[in-house]
């Protein structure tokens, strides 16, 4: 994906054989964590391998119908819509890139397939509803280690940073002369706490990484990717990485992910994490809510650093 790329292999964890039924204190959980937290500190980011059966189902249900969801009349698209930032229909052109999203609030998955299908479709409902909360319940299991790791007293941020849980379904389609010519989303980063990423099988998808060179991410069959977001990197006084990323690419490609959150009206503040001598204060303490409003009409990279750093 040309010269500035290069092919380095992220930190691949398989919690296929037994890794979600850990014993919370134990010592493979203690060891699980360790890891899990050692590539979100080097990387932002790590493969995760979860090769059960219920979720592959659901999973390849989903991709074959979102090519039809998306095929789905405009004006019919357009009405979804949500007071909450980044929870619509959203459909932009970057470049040689068109871009189409649906954010889905979680707890909206009914209202969203009676707008989307007024004749119903209740077995598309159903699949998006039990992935999505398979998904929220693996970003809460990661959330859980990672922030314990960092010592038992965590514990009590842990709920203020994953209250808020939604889906994002994405429809990338390159245009330009014979469908040859690479397309690029702008360069960014996640702004919730800890995203859960999937795709059709397209690989597109770069980390920067902390050395400058993008990273090409390919996400196995049986596997995601679990990216750092901004909140997460403010919380932990910049301890864990926030990676820049963006999608490069020659064919469409479609991808799904969970996303989850703090609500609008947390604080998010480092707390015990700042040690002067190691760890001096990166970050003030700030309102999630404002951050939020604050990266709709200002797309940058380093939206945190900008908004909330010291």
């Amino acid at each position: 994906m040309g010269s500035e790329s290069e092919i380095l292999v992220l930190p691949c964890l398989d919690f296929g054989k037994g890794g979600m039924t850990l014993e919370a204190g134990s010592e493979e959980w203690k060891e699980m964590s360790m890891k899990v937290r050692e590539a979100c500190e080097s990387y932002g980011c790590f493969i995760l391998k979860y090769d059960d059966m219920s979720i592959k189902g659901v999973r390849e249900f989903i991709f074959k119908d979102l090519k039809p969801l998306f095929e789905l009349p405009e004006e019919t698209k357009q009405k979804h819509k949500h007071s909450t930032p980044f929870n619509s229909y959203t459909n932009m052109t970057l470049g040689n890139l068109s871009y189409q999203t649906f954010g889905i609030n979680q707890v909206t998955i009914d209202n969203f397939t009676n707008i989307m299908w007024p004749q119903g479709n209740p077995s598309f409902c159903e699949a998006l509803k039990g992935m999505s909360l398979k998904m929220s319940e693996i970003n809460s299991y990661l959330l859980k280690m990672i922030m314990e790791g960092y010592g038992p007293q965590h514990s009590v941020d842990l709920e203020s940073m994953k209250c808020g849980t939604y889906v994002r379904f994405n429809k990338y389609i390159v245009s330009g002369n014979g469908g040859d010519e690479k397309a690029k989303r702008f360069a960014h980063t996640d702004r919730n706490s800890l995203t859960i990423l999937c795709d059709n099988g397209v690989q597109a998808l770069q980390v920067l990484s902390k050395t400058g060179k993008w990273i090409e991410v390919n996400i196995p069959q049986d596997g995601f990717v679990v990216i750092i977001g901004d909140a997460l990197k403010a919380w932990s006084n910049g301890r864990l990485h926030s990676p820049t990323h963006k999608v490069e690419m020659s064919g469409d490609r479609y991808s799904f992910g969970v996303f989850t959150a703090p609500n609008s009206e947390v604080m998010i503040e480092p707390r015990e994490l700042v040690d002067d001598k190691l760890y001096p204060l990166r970050y003030r303490a700030f309102d999630y809510g404002k951050f939020m409003s604050y990266c709709t009409s200002n797309i940058t990279p380093d939206a945190v650093d900008v908004f909330a750093g010291i």
